[in-house]
């Protein structure tokens, strides 16, 4: 563990969410929080920084310490790092990324910084990251009271998924929340009769399979963390839809990205996808073998 939290800052409210967010995680997790700001120049020049912010009113080490101020504020105790860099956003948050635990990101920003989730940048941001990566929305604040909601986590049960179950766990762990653990999982063609509804007893055939997989898979997660209570649900829709009906009261839904081979440009998986965008609550992109 490398004891530090990091988050992508634009001037954006999406961005100053992400960062309290981050705040409140690298509290629990007592962790160092970097704010980290960087931006390609309009203006050339050894003076660029200067130049820009006199033509165009943009200061980038201000939204560094207006941060910081806001967040020490709420965090009085918590070790608290600024970085403006002039350099390219994308490459940056990677660089920053290799130093870090987890990467937060506001998502939807309004600046030049929108990109970082949002779009063909932000998707190759998180595929390039080797970090857990979260996006917060900016109507996704820190809960009024902590431990109130759970930690939701989508397993596919297509191989093994110990560094996305680890991480939920710990989080869950973290919070002293419940953690529900979703699988949702298409009926076989065969399972449908010709009036085009469901069998019922294909379907429930189909469903304590899944439940059985899904228990072998939490197993010995359970077992390392006995005071996590787990919510194992099986669900008999596509993954994407099932995943989001299971987020009721989550404060963080956890979904895995497996690496993406030779794909060019990368791509992340219509799961994280819908995550994504339309979660109501922040979402952990985490990746794992």
């Amino acid at each position: 563990m490398k004891g530090l939290v990091t988050v992508g800052l634009d001037g954006t409210l999406q961005a100053m969410a992400a960062a309290r967010w981050a705040a409140r995680e690298a509290e629990l997790r007592r962790a160092r929080l970097l704010l980290l700001h960087a931006w390609i120049p309009r203006a050339p020049g050894p003076a660029h920084a200067s130049a820009e912010e006199e033509t165009t009113g943009y200061a980038p080490h201000r939204i560094t310490e207006e941060a910081r101020a806001v967040i020490l504020a709420s965090h009085p105790d918590l070790a608290v790092h600024v970085r403006a860099v002039c350099k390219d956003p994308l490459d940056a948050l990677v660089k920053a990324a290799d130093e870090s635990d987890l990467l937060v990101l506001g998502s939807r920003g309004l600046g030049a910084a929108a990109r970082f989730t949002l779009g063909e940048t932000g998707l190759e941001l998180v595929t390039r990251t080797a970090v857990p990566t979260v996006l917060v929305r900016a109507q996704q604040a820190v809960p009024a009271r902590i431990g109130s909601g759970n930690v939701t986590v989508g397993v596919s049960l297509h191989g093994t998924c110990d560094g996305l179950l680890a991480f939920a766990f710990e989080t869950a762990a973290r919070r002293a929340v419940m953690l529900r653990a979703v699988h949702g999982r298409r009926l076989s063609p065969y399972a449908y009769n010709r009036g085009g509804g469901a069998d019922r007893i294909a379907a429930e055939e189909a469903a304590q399979i899944a439940r059985n997989e899904l228990a072998a898979a939490l197993r010995p997660w359970r077992k390392k963390f006995p005071d996590v209570h787990v919510d194992a649900q099986v669900i008999l829709e596509s993954p994407a839809p099932a995943l989001l009906h299971g987020t009721v009261n989550a404060e963080l839904l956890v979904v895995g990205r497996r690496p993406g081979g030779r794909l060019l440009p990368p791509r992340i998986g219509h799961v994280v996808q819908a995550a994504v965008h339309h979660a109501p609550c922040p979402v952990a992109v985490v990746p794992f073998d």
